[in-house]
């Protein structure tokens, strides 16, 4: 069994895989002033509650886009495990091809993205991971991974909203119940939700115009279900989809 670690701005995801099966996902804030031992304790405690001892496991896996908290997870994963955790970067093999300027300023979160989604859907490919940024890549027919684009991710633009506007209060992500709304926090929950979701409509369209063809879409990430539902493209959403890069990485390094 193999503990698998995406450390993110705002969440780090926790999984573990045996025989190429994901055993469970869970989530976890990201804190950069935590230490050793409370990243220890909580990892502990979720894989307890998952029934899983942390003697179980043959190794680790670790892509992390925060690089400031990435050695104290390691850490950890090795004060739980007694294993040295594997890090997603340069030097480890993952059978993508990267055609970027600099392969090297990709995030480790969108090379398990680009590894996953190659290996388990038809190209050409785009993917959409809706985190604290919203990522999207594109690979084509080859499995070339081309690159994308960065966007503020869905809560970034609203806490700006909030934060440089006297009037407007905070507001819960829940769908209104029209796109036209009647009061402040209706329009503001579909102009937040409605325009994320256009807004991924359109780039997927440009994306396609551009290559010439049209595209498998797949969207990952915490915020996937809060907006995906809302594209009028057709968009898979595979929350596991980090993982199982990660997962495909570990094996391929081992």
């Amino acid at each position: 069994m193999v503990l698998a670690v995406d450390i993110g701005n705002s969440n780090i995801v926790l999984g573990c895989f045996e025989d190429d099966k994901i055993e469970f996902v869970e989530r976890l804030s990201t804190s950069q002033n935590s230490t050793v031992l409370e990243y220890a304790v909580l990892i502990k405690t979720i894989l307890e509650l998952n029934n899983l001892s942390s003697h179980n496991f043959e190794g680790a896996i670790i892509s992390s886009v925060v690089p400031s908290v990435t050695h104290t997870v390691k850490e950890a994963v090795f004060r739980l495990t007694g294993k040295d955790a594997m890090v997603v970067g340069p030097g480890i093999k993952t059978g993508l091809k990267i055609m970027l300027d600099n392969p090297a300023q990709l995030g480790s979160d969108r090379v398990a993205d680009g590894v996953a989604a190659v290996n388990n859907y038809p190209c050409p490919l785009i993917i959409i991971d809706m985190g604290t940024a919203t990522t999207i890549s594109a690979i084509d027919r080859d499995k070339n991974f081309l690159g994308g684009m960065i966007i503020p991710g869905l809560r970034v633009s609203l806490d700006s909203l909030i934060n440089r506007t006297s009037q407007l209060p905070k507001i819960s992500l829940d769908p209104p119940k029209k796109v036209i709304g009647s009061n402040t926090i209706d329009c503001m929950k579909s102009g937040i939700i409605y325009s994320t979701a256009s807004s991924i409509d359109g780039m997927i369209e440009r994306i396609e115009e551009e290559l010439g063809e049209k595209c498998t879409v797949i969207s990952t990430g915490g915020l996937a279900n809060t907006i995906i539902p809302y594209c009028k493209r057709s968009i898979i959403i595979d929350d596991k989809l980090l993982l199982k890069g990660l997962m495909i990485i570990y094996n391929k390094n081992n």
